[in-house]
This record gives structure tokens, C-alpha cells and sequence, in this order.
């Protein structure tokens, strides 16, 4: 007898132990990724290589809001040596399972000077991004090969 209520209260117990795993579970998929949680303002740096034209490496800064656009964003950026102020705009994405997009048109001195497009990965805090160029086009359509990789923290 005493053996089966022993046995039964470690059921309870474990069917208790078993739901707040569940809850919690629960919990952190209500936390998913998304453009709500990305909205805010962003500092970043990115480095790599331009093919033919040589090394490029930015540091800057832009804002997410909630509807899907890249605002207030400028950047100091050299590429090969020649340094540049940079302003760009754009929309960006974010899946629930934390993975995203960017496309920018960047300017210098108010001329477009790239569009480019980026496939992200945020942490599941939304504290931090990584990125990486899959697509850089001259304003004339022409596609520039890049290595490029970035990295973001939420300011």
C-alpha cells in the first residue's frame, strides 16, 4: 500500500515536472523572431572583399522599425583605400526561427552608388545580427562578386 502511494505521488510529480517543461517550451516559442522585436537602433561593422576591386570594410549605424524599413542609416566605409560617408535605406525581414533579409540602395554625396542585399541571422535575443552580401549591384544593374560579411549589436 504504502509502496502504491509513493508510486503515485512520483507520477504527480513527474506529470508536474513534464506540463512546466511544456509551459516553458511554450513560453520560449512566444518569443520568436520578428520584425516587432527586431525594431530599434543598430550599430554595425562589416568586412570583406569586393573581387577585383579589393578589401571593404564599413562601420555604422541604422534603425529597424516595425513595418519592415531601414531608416536613418549612415556609414563610413573604405574599399580598397578610398574612404566614403554613406547614407542607405531600404526594407528588411524576419522569420520566426530568427533568419532574415536586407536590401539597401547605398548613397555617397546623394548619388546611388550600390544596391545591395543581405541574408541575416539574429540571436534569438534580438541583440545581435550577422549578415552576409549575396547580392551587390552597381546602379546600372551590374553585379559586383563580394565576400562580405557583417556583424550588429542592438545599441
Amino acid at each position: 500500500m504504502k509502496h502504491n502511494i509513493a508510486c503515485n505521488r512520483l507520477a504527480v510529480v513527474l506529470a508536474i515536472a513534464v506540463g512546466a517543461g511544456l509551459i516553458q517550451t511554450a513560453n520560449a516559442e512566444g518569443q520568436a523572431c520578428s520584425m516587432n522585436r527586431a525594431a530599434g537602433k543598430w550599430s554595425f561593422t562589416d568586412n570583406g572583399t569586393v573581387i577585383g576591386l579589393g578589401p571593404r570594410t564599413a562601420v555604422g549605424v541604422f534603425t529597424l522599425d516595425e513595418t519592415g524599413n531601414v531608416l536613418n542609416a549612415k556609414a563610413t566605409s573604405s574599399l580598397n583605400g578610398s574612404v566614403a560617408d554613406e547614407t542607405f535605406s531600404g526594407t528588411y525581414t524576419v522569420n520566426p526561427d530568427c533568419t532574415g533579409t536586407i536590401s539597401v540602395k547605398i548613397y555617397a554625396s546623394g548619388t546611388e552608388i550600390l544596391d545591395v542585399t543581405l541574408n541575416l541571422a539574429f540571436d534569438t535575443g534580438m541583440t545581435q545580427i550577422r549578415g552576409i552580401f549575396t547580392s551587390v549591384l552597381t546602379p546600372n544593374g551590374t553585379p559586383l562578386p563580394t565576400v562580405i560579411g557583417l556583424e550588429g549589436r542592438r545599441q
